[in-house]
This record gives C-alpha cells, sequence and structure tokens, in this order.
C-alpha cells in the first residue's frame, strides 16, 4: 500500500476526502473551503498530512490521516494529535486506517516526539476498536474540556 505525505500539489486530491470526513461528522459539504483549508495548512506547516491513494487513479484518495503538532510542557517534547483519520465507505476493511495509524507512529517516532493523542466520538465503536487493537489506551487519568468560542 502506497502511503504518501502530502505536499501543496496534493491539495486538490485530498479536498474531496476531507469533505466527505466532515460530512461523516454532520457537516455541509463545501468542497473549494475545504481545498482552501487544506492548503493553508500545508503552505503553513501546520499540520502533516499521509493519505493512500487509488492505485487505478492515482488522484483519487481513498484513505487520509491529518497530524497537528503541539508540545507537552511536562516532559518538554513534541506530541502530535491524529485529528483526522478518514477512509472511504467503499475502501474500508482493507487495512488502509491502521496503515495509515502505523505511518503516524513510525513519524512520530521519526520526529523525537513523546507521542501521538487522538479523540474519537463516544459513539465511533468500531474506530475505537481499531484503535485499542493497535495498542492505543483510552485516558482514564483526565478529563476532556470545551469551550466554544
Amino acid at each position: 500500500m502506497n502511503i504518501i505525505q502530502a505536499t501543496l500539489e496534493h491539495a486538490d486530491s485530498i479536498a474531496p476526502i476531507f469533505d466527505a470526513y466532515r460530512q461523516f461528522y454532520g457537516q455541509s459539504p463545501n468542497l473549494e473551503r475545504c481545498r482552501t483549508f487544506i492548503a493553508k495548512r500545508l503552505i503553513n506547516r501546520e499540520s502533516v498530512i499521509f493519505f493512500v491513494p487509488d492505485e487505478a487513479n492515482p488522484r483519487h484518495v481513498l484513505g487520509f490521516t491529518q497530524l497537528y503538532p503541539t508540545f507537552s510542557s511536562i516532559a518538554m517534547r513534541r506530541l502530535w494529535i491524529l485529528n483526522d483519520l478518514f477512509v472511504l465507505p467503499e475502501a474500508r476493511k482493507h487495512g488502509i486506517a491502521s496503515a495509515l495509524m502505523h505511518k503516524a507512529r513510525e513519524f512520530a517516532k521519526e520526529t523525537a516526539a513523546k507521542g501521538l493523542v487522538l479523540e474519537t466520538a463516544t459513539d465511533n465503536s468500531e474506530a475505537q476498536r481499531l484503535y485499542e487493537k493497535l495498542g492505543w489506551q483510552r485516558d482514564e487519568l483526565f478529563y476532556r474540556y470545551f469551550i466554544n468560542i
């Protein structure tokens, strides 16, 4: 399976799957805004995106993950937030999500990060099973808080 680290030239290919991902979470479609968002993240080096292209049509993306950098003050080391992970429904059950998560873990090691963190919806049991199968542990020590601005 070919996993590619995205550059700006891939923004047009990633935008449709990013839009599908957002729609999965109840957002309205907006392909142009998705393209702009992805392009800005890549231009500003604010995220790292890995994706799996369709071998028959390389401009068609089957799955992607997007990582955002942050830091642990306690450990005084980088952390990566695995913020987005999505595989098109027709491409699921072929190991794409697992491969993308392995790539993210490999990347975190290469960048000497303390680790990776992620959040998922409480009802996304299929994703939770995958994470736990890959060795991720649910945080039982900290609560997550949020304030909408």
